[in-house]
């Protein structure tokens, strides 16, 4: 599939994966720390990854992303991944930190890596400590070739997830084909600035780490950040972006000339994870987009979009396909942005319900119709500038309630 970015294409590879870029690997098995799913996974380069990241603004940062924080500023180079699901390792004191650091060690030792290329992550229960004699089983299967396959890996990091979540995209840079590769988990406790989610991505380009840093905070912005599910914030939440070169291209910065090709491809890959995190909420029925259009700043357009797409009552009233048109401007009116209510143009899809600040006549029944759909776009036009952005949620459903009111029981 040829998908256009601005002035680029790309091809999306059918049945892609974090693997899909040259020297990955990745695997899964099942240590019982969950009753019965796979709940420990791994992702490997060949070679040391140059390797940048972005981390959960939550206060309470687990172990695990401390450790991960450490190893990355040796030298900006990852080369093993390894994340357990079922318990978090966050709010564990010294204990969580100490036996994060084991894992560290373990997987070090087990894959023959520096131990400051290993990245640790977990997720799950907080204020719960790792059984590191199921850690310890975990890392000794790490190299049997039975275990081996993207799909287990995929499988193991998920908690409340009903699906996995990947792509991969390959593009020209330097007359070599590059692959970029992602894998991601998340369904609850997902909101702006990141939440209960773990992406990670992966390619095969050479690419030099400050500009890797720099842009993986750009696309951050734009992608993860843009998403939300119920609001909450979580204590683990990590992206990790690993580039170990193996294409041989010229080493990418701000002054190649293909940069801007890269840095679109990577947004590419990260929005639609980011997505694929936003419609597998809990108890989600369907996947919500709201485009602001018309901001005089990009500031104001994110924070108009996630007033919109984290509103409870915007979330249950497309649940229950009522279009409540007074909930979104609501919504914006509070994002606490320099709005002109008299210029704001509200559509839910192609129905007009709002032309500035005032209702328009249209269909109940056609409007009611199109929030039946599985995707359902909002636009909002703040008629005062030409910034946009896009936001993505999911509807607010019973089953959310269910899910969340039994998830230690």
């Amino acid at each position: 599939m040829l998908v256009k970015t601005k002035k680029h294409h790309i091809d999306i590879i059918e049945n892609g994966n974090v693997t899909s870029p040259k020297g990955f690997s990745a695997g899964g098995v099942h240590t019982g720390i969950r009753k019965a799913k796979l709940d420990f996974g791994w992702l490997h380069s060949d070679v040391p990854a140059t390797a940048a990241g972005v981390y959960t603004v939550n206060a309470f940062q687990a172990p695990p992303l401390k450790v991960t924080q450490q190893s990355l500023s040796v030298d900006h180079a990852l080369q093993t991944i390894v994340v357990n699901s079922g318990i978090a390792n966050a709010c564990t004191g010294e204990q969580g930190m100490e036996d994060a650091l084991q894992t560290r060690k373990w997987v070090s030792e087990k894959m023959r890596v520096n131990e400051h290329h290993v990245a640790v992550a977990s997720t799950g229960l907080i204020g719960v400590t790792l059984p590191m004699e199921k850690i310890e089983a975990g890392v000794e299967a790490m190299t049997h070739k039975d275990n081996m396959s993207c799909d287990r890996f995929e499988q193991a990091i998920l908690t409340t997830d009903t699906v996995t979540k990947k792509i991969a995209i390959k593009l020209k840079i330097d007359g070599k084909e590059i692959t970029i590769g992602g894998a991601a988990k998340g369904s609850g406790m997902i909101h702006p600035n990141m939440a209960t989610m773990l992406a990670y991505i992966t390619t095969d380009a050479n690419v030099e780490a400050e500009s890797l840093q720099k842009a993986l905070r750009i696309v951050t912005d734009h992608t993860f950040n843009m998403i939300t599910v119920d609001g909450d914030s979580s204590t683990n939440d990590t992206v990790l972006v690993l580039a170990n070169g193996l294409q041989n291209n010229h080493p990418l910065d701000e002054n190649h000339p293909q940069w801007r090709l890269f840095v679109e491809a990577l947004q590419f890959v990260s929005q639609e994870l980011a997505k694929q995190i936003a419609r597998d909420g809990e108890g989600a029925t369907k996947l919500i987009q709201v485009n602001v259009k018309g901001a005089p700043t990009i500031e104001t357009a994110r924070h108009v979009g996630k007033a919109v797409i984290s509103s409870n009552l915007v979330k249950s009233a497309v649940y229950g396909a009522d279009p409540n048109w007074g909930r979104v401007v609501c919504a914006v009116g509070y994002s606490n942005q320099p709005v002109h209510p008299d210029k704001v143009d509200v559509a839910l899809g192609d129905i007009h319900v709002v032309k500035g600040g005032l209702p328009l006549p249209f269909s109940e029944e056609e409007a009611k119709s199109y929030l039946s759909n599985d995707d359902v776009h909002i636009t909002i036009n703040l008629n005062d500038g030409k910034e946009s952005c896009a936001a993505w949620g999911c509807d607010l459903t019973y089953d959310y309630v269910k899910i969340n009111a039994s998830y230690r029981t």
